[in-house]
């Protein structure tokens, strides 16, 4: 080994061993998933008619497609693809991103790696270690899904080319984060960067499946060429089930090559510490709302919110432009309503009823992300020392924290009522009612608001109670309510293990809300986020 690298064992055993509860998590919720998908195909689509109806109507209307993949086939294997498989690349993708940037740029913000740097400890042993670890836990998981599949009676190719796709797209991302981590300040900056990356190969995928060609038996398709510029639409090309291209792995690991080379080259010509993207000068004077919690909190998110409130109206945007589409579809396809209904919560709404609020269910998992992202600042803030300079003036604990809230709260917010004005703008527009599709839709978003809150008390819990895990915490019940609220009943989960997730609990549409989860959920928001608040205010600051 050479001398650069000494090290590389003891700290990627060091990694695991930080990690010993977050990766297993995600590894193994991730896995559990595709399992869930696989086994209840037979009871979504129990007969080659219901799945040629629904794969007709999915090709027929190209918004669909976004969130889910291009049709290959109707058997039970190329109907979980269809079905899950992106999303499962979509989660590797995050699960080894954030583990890269904690193993690396986070150690270089909160100083571990200059105590570590100490020691007899090769430069790039860091780097190297974190890679590792996330390669073998991408291994791990492409093992264990395609041991999934399998044991549901897949046939055996397919399963392991399924799960080797999925950890492929998991190694891919861990380089693209490998290089965010030498070109940032801070490892927020990092994971943004990354995250960013993940969602943007995520949505080329889904514009390159939802544009794609129709085969001559009207219920297949082949992507467009853009996706084969984005790991998540390489596994999709891979094809699993559907003729095995593993030839297909030769891409993601060729890339991982690229970039992993590219980040030690990038980490040779920096200081630790340091990135090789400068930050921007600030200005002269600082504003007079910097003398308060509020004004500081505000000022630390504002590119966050930004950014997702960005996301949040392209994503509006689009589904309004496709609900004429989906609402000639939908009128004429009983099994296609049907889903769509169970998406919606059930009880057999109006088909359009069901088709946004499914879609503004989407849209509350990511103000939720946006909110999770918002409140772990206030973490990220302490973890780096630059709270304790706050918090050595007027300012008490409480109100640090609660700014936070506030801020990040009040985002949430905005955001849901954008999105219900977006939507209601493009899909009304021309309509006679125009007026009266923005408020319907508006308080469709707003009926998701103590869902979302309730993952917000949950990190400000967590955030006091285990400061030094409670990144990957909150990450992870927001990946959970995920999968287990809007997407459960899709997957075949119990109804007893979704009634974990929040969004389970939410009125379909504003004209049957009851006020009962309505006020049990704000309940539980508010009793989380107090206790988060109290605890935070007696416990001792946490690097």
């Amino acid at each position: 080994m050479s001398s650069s690298r000494t090290g590389t064992a003891r700290l990627a055993r060091l990694a695991l061993r930080r990690d010993r509860v977050q990766l297993p998590v995600w590894i193994l919720s991730i896995a559990a998933l595709g399992a869930f998908a696989a086994s209840a195909i037979g009871t979504q689509y129990p007969t080659e008619a219901d799945r040629l109806a629904v794969l007709r109507v999915a090709v027929e209307t190209p918004g669909l497609l976004i969130f889910r993949a291009a049709p290959t086939g109707t058997s039970d294997g190329q109907m979980t693809v269809f079905g899950i498989l992106a999303i499962l690349a979509l989660m590797a993708g995050f699960m080894s991103t954030l583990a890269v940037v904690r193993h690396t740029r986070q150690n270089e913000e909160t100083g571990r790696t200059e105590m570590i740097g100490a020691t007899a400890v090769g430069r790039q042993a860091s780097l190297t270690a974190a890679l590792a670890v996330v390669v073998g836990a991408n291994i791990a998981l492409a093992a264990l899904i395609g041991l999934t599949l399998a044991g549901n009676g897949e046939p055996a190719g397919g399963s392991f080319a399924a799960g080797a796709g999925v950890g492929a797209a998991g190694i891919a991302f861990a380089g693209i984060a490998a290089v965010a981590a030498q070109l940032t300040q801070g490892a927020r900056a990092a994971n943004g960067m990354a995250a960013a990356a993940v969602g943007t190969a995520y949505l080329i995928r889904g514009l390159a499946d939802a544009f794609g060609d129709v085969q001559a038996n009207g219920y297949t398709m082949t992507s467009a060429w853009p996706s084969w510029l984005s790991p998540i639409g390489w596994t999709l090309q891979l094809r699993p089930f559907a003729g095995d291209r593993w030839w297909v792995l030769a891409l993601p690991l060729v890339f991982f090559a690229i970039t992993t080379a590219a980040a030690f080259a990038l980490a040779a010509r920096r200081d630790v510490g340091t990135g090789l993207l400068a930050d921007r000068p600030g200005p002269t004077r600082a504003s007079a709302a910097l003398l308060g919690p509020l004004g500081l909190a505000w000022r630390l998110q504002r590119g966050t919110l930004c950014g997702w409130a960005m996301t949040i109206v392209a994503f509006g945007l689009v589904v309004g432009s496709i609900g004429n589409a989906v609402q000639d579809q939908l009128m004429t396809n009983e099994n296609v309503r049907g889903r769509l209904d169970d998406l919606a919560g059930g009880g057999g709404h109006e088909a359009m009823d069901s088709f946004f609020a499914a879609m503004m269910a989407t849209i509350a998992v990511l103000v939720a992300g946006y909110l999770v992202q918002a409140l772990l600042r206030a973490r990220a803030e302490e973890s780096s020392g630059r709270v304790e300079a706050v918090l050595a003036t007027a300012t008490g604990r409480l109100a640090w924290l609660g700014g936070h809230v506030v801020v990040a709260t009040a985002g949430a917010v905005a955001m849901l009522g954008l999105a219900g004005v977006t939507i209601g703008l493009v899909y009304g527009a021309g309509a006679d009612h125009l007026g009266g599709q923005i408020r319907h839709l508006a308080a469709t978003a707003y009926l998701q608001l103590p869902a979302v809150l309730t993952l917000a008390g949950l990190a400000v819990a967590l955030l006091a109670l285990v400061p030094r895990i409670s990144m990957g915490l909150t990450w992870f019940a927001f990946a959970l309510s995920f999968v287990l609220g809007p997407y459960g009943a899709l997957f075949g989960v119990p109804e007893t293990v979704r009634a974990i997730s929040p969004f389970s609990h939410v009125p379909s549409v504003p004209a049957e809300a009851t006020a009962a989860p309505i006020v049990a959920m704000s309940a539980a928001a508010l009793a989380l986020g107090l206790a988060g608040l109290a605890t935070f205010r007696r416990r001792d600051l946490v690097g």
